[in-house]
């Protein structure tokens, strides 16, 4: 089916091979994950000197830490010597330094060769170097962000950008005071889909009557398919006996400081091209990071963020969790079901969106761009 055959209410997808295509995912990886500012570690995990995470980043692991004067330092997890992983645990902790485990080469936590068996009759051997590959690093929502191109977009550009663009200014989101909420609690979903069918479904609400009752329950316009990303600024009200943004629609926890009275009983949902959510309500942040690991696996990280008093203080804040915690499950177990029809040759030619999905025309769009290709 051609565009021009389309009904005046349908657009085309992109083709069911830009999500099953070994090719195509490699592209992703090397002109999206590996080329933008994503967003990869909760700074308060990594809590003193010597604290480590291995993140996957594109085709590339990643070892993020705390160097010894408290800055974030981010590394190639690679040793200079014969490119022996330096760390395989997903964190850790190490006293002064990262030690290749093949043949010792002992590297500072700012990244510099200290140590190597008879390294000292060595002397040309530049310790800086040949010390660990740095990659660019921006700590913001505290939350650490890396990007490992060799000059990145300007952070302000590339990630506040989006913000702005979505709510209209920064001011809206440093109302939450994300940096210093307290997590309450983490959980790690492994997805069988690829990363944009995820995204695709997080951008619209066109399926939210079907498979969200408890989510529509709370908030009633989504059961009209409208998408709170649809406008700038735009927050989707409670409903009117609703309470609280929560499993059954009772009070949460205490309201976050800085919520202006406008964003009071509001959901506002955003997305942070290329692997980061955003989900506003007064009481509490939830933010989801992605990681593509294959081209129809992907691990997503969810954080429910709370107030550091309410957190402390030990409140049951169960159903404030379960909510989103459905939401997940129900978005995830829908893509899933999506990625096994991609292979289709029903799908060849991709599918239609009907005009409340739009928009995610215009994310099958920045996609192509990012790939520097067209579906002519």
């Amino acid at each position: 089916m051609t565009t021009s055959s389309l009904p005046q209410s349908l657009i085309t997808t992109l083709p069911g091979g830009h999500y099953t295509d070994e090719n195509v995912f490699a592209l992703e990886q090397a002109r999206v994950f590996e080329s933008m500012w994503t967003c990869v570690v909760r700074a308060a995990d990594l809590a003193k000197p010597g604290a480590f995470k291995t993140v996957q980043v594109g085709r590339e692991s990643v070892l993020v830490t705390r160097a010894r004067d408290n800055s974030i330092r981010a590394f190639l997890n690679v040793c200079r010597h014969r490119g022996a992983r330096i760390r395989t645990e997903e964190c850790g902790e190490v006293k002064r330094a990262f030690q290749c485990p093949y043949h010792a080469w002992t590297y500072d936590l700012e990244g510099k060769l200290i140590a190597a068996p008879n390294l000292t009759k060595m002397p040309d051997i530049d310790r800086v170097e040949y010390g660990l590959i740095n990659v660019h690093v921006r700590e913001w929502l505290g939350y650490v962000w890396v990007n490992l191109s060799d000059e990145p977009v300007p952070f302000e550009e590339e990630v506040q950008g989006q913000i702005v663009e979505r709510l209209g200014d920064l001011g809206s989101i440093e109302n939450y005071d994300i940096p210093n909420l307290g997590l309450a609690r983490r959980t790690v979903y492994d997805v069988k889909s690829n990363w944009k069918l995820i995204v695709e479904n997080f951008m619209e609400c066109y399926h939210c009557a079907t498979i969200h009752p408890e989510l529509t329950e709370v908030i009633p316009e989504f059961a009209d398919g409208l998408a709170t990303q649809l406008s700038v600024g735009h927050g989707a009200e409670f409903g009117e006996d609703i309470e609280g943004f929560t499993v059954d629609g009772s009070a949460g926890a205490d309201r976050i400081d800085g919520v202006s009275e406008d964003q009071d009983r509001r959901y506002y949902g955003l997305t942070v091209k290329p692997l980061m959510f955003l989900n506003l309500v007064p009481d509490h942040v939830i933010l989801h990071r992605m990681f593509p690991l294959a081209v129809d696996r992907t691990v997503v990280e969810c954080d429910w963020l709370f107030r550091k008093d309410v957190v402390d203080s030990g409140r049951d804040l169960d159903a404030s969790i379960e909510l989103f915690h459905r939401v997940n499950v129900q978005d995830f177990e829908a893509c899933e079901r999506t990625q096994l029809g991609m292979g289709s040759r029903a799908y060849a030619k991709g599918g239609v969106l009907v005009p409340s999905e739009h928009h995610i025309g215009g994310f099958h769009e920045w996609v192509l761009d990012r790939l520097g290709t067209s579906l002519a």
